[in-house]
């Protein structure tokens, strides 16, 4: 008999039950009498995790779920090892989806969210290779956060914002007392300075300036 095979595929030839070769792509001639055939796809193909609602370290529920790209590296492993597995392998993703969330709290998982997927791999790799399969790619598609648990998550953020702005107001409060504190020593040890300030006024126009002694009447208004 002739035998075509597929670029994506690979062909498993048993004789009497027993495994005999694999075909790679190309024509292939065997003969019928006692054999049997099983083509097994090997191009890449996506697996996904369904939503899965796992306990955070600190006890809060989240909703996570999974999208890994894999394809069959051993053909003839993948299809005696286990009955189904790309089951076997998503049992294997799915346990180590929640393994790895159950070690976090919520605040780590959302802050550190891209070192996830390589632990899962670390995780199910062995898993994969055990029934012929290759891990190519693997991602979290979606972290679901309850909303009541979004809403205190943003009064948070609200409150750490508007203390830091009371802080920088506080900060400048001070910053602006010393200058004061600080001129007013100046002018204390050196009473020059302030006629010298004044002067720089004067000079600089549009500045209202003052007199006031003994004898004399205050004048006020715009100096030319």
């Amino acid at each position: 008999m002739r035998i075509v095979v597929q670029e994506w595929e690979r062909v498993l030839v048993y004789r009497d039950g027993r495994f005999e070769e694999v075909l790679g792509a190309g024509a292939h001639r065997r003969t019928r009498w006692r054999r049997r055939r099983v083509r097994v796809a090997v191009r890449p193909r996506m697996l996904v995790v369904p939503t899965q609602e796992v306990l955070t370290a600190d006890g809060l529920s989240v909703k996570v779920s999974l999208a890994v790209s894999c394809r069959t590296v051993d053909a003839r492993r993948w299809h005696e090892a286990v009955d189904d597995s790309d089951g076997h392998l998503y049992a294997a993703l799915q346990l180590a989806l929640r393994e790895a969330v159950a070690a976090r709290s919520l605040e780590t998982l959302l802050s550190d969210r891209r070192t996830v997927p390589d632990e899962i791999r670390e995780a199910a790799t062995a898993a994969a290779a055990a029934v012929g399969i290759g891990i190519e790619t693997l991602a979290l598609r979606d972290v679901m956060v309850p909303a009541e648990l979004r809403r205190a998550a943003a009064e948070v953020v609200t409150a750490r914002a508007q203390g830091q702005a009371a802080l920088e107001r506080a900060r400048s409060e001070v910053a602006a007392a010393r200058a004061l504190a600080n001129a007013a020593k100046m002018v204390a040890e050196q009473p020059g300075l302030l006629q010298l300030r004044t002067l720089q006024a004067i000079e600089a126009g549009g500045a209202t300036v003052v007199l006031g002694g003994p004898g004399l009447a205050e004048v006020g208004g715009p100096l030319r």
